[in-house]
């Protein structure tokens, strides 16, 4: 039997915003790490806010939320609140009721600005990775990156010997065009001597 298309928007929803998130999504073991490091900076963040004035954003929402902009390559804080806006597993991850407005991008941006001036944020990730369940995660033996990155970052015209003697590949009036103005002028000028 067909299903009908109901489009009619209920008013109410009586389903939890955790009953939403699956229990063996990754995120669910980052979110009770993230609240166990959190938990261990209470005094610290008391410290950093004043008890008068509005009450701004929680700083363990902001921190969870710059986890999830990190975890998911969000290229800036507008797009960090649209995807809050629309996409329940962060609502959920970042502890934003379904039903609460997001926050305007430079609002959530001074307020994290704040976290970062004040190296709480620099004392979360410490803590996050002193835990016991983190530590046995990180080797020091090793080492990855991603070789796309690498390979994009890196053209053959950027790269010099490391005793600094030579060229680099490919110098050259284009080597030249592609140098700042100042690296520019600096060259002629020894060329000139």
């Amino acid at each position: 039997m067909r299903g009908l298309d109901d489009r009619s928007e209920g008013m109410f929803s009586y389903v939890r915003l955790e009953e939403r998130i699956p229990a063996a999504h990754p995120l669910r073991a980052i979110r009770k790490l993230a609240d166990q490091a959190l938990a261990q900076l209470n005094k610290r963040f008391e410290g950093v806010y004043s008890r008068m004035g509005q009450p701004s954003i929680a700083p363990e929402v902001l921190l969870r939320a710059t986890l999830l902009q990190a975890f998911f390559s969000v290229r800036s804080e507008r797009l960090l609140m649209k995807q809050i806006n629309y996409n329940l597993l962060f609502r959920w991850f970042v502890g934003l009721p379904i039903d609460a407005p997001v926050w305007h991008a430079t609002v959530f941006s001074h307020n994290r600005d704040r976290l970062l001036e004040s190296d709480v944020a620099r004392e979360f990730l410490t803590a996050l990775v002193g835990l016991p369940q983190v530590k046995k995660l990180l080797l020091s033996e090793h080492f990855s990156a991603d070789g796309t990155l690498i390979d994009a970052w890196a053209s053959m015209k950027s790269f010099r010997p490391k005793d600094g003697s030579g060229e680099p590949p490919g110098s050259g009036p284009q080597w030249r065009a592609r140098l700042p103005q100042g690296e520019a002028l600096e060259r002629d000028a020894r060329f000139d001597d």
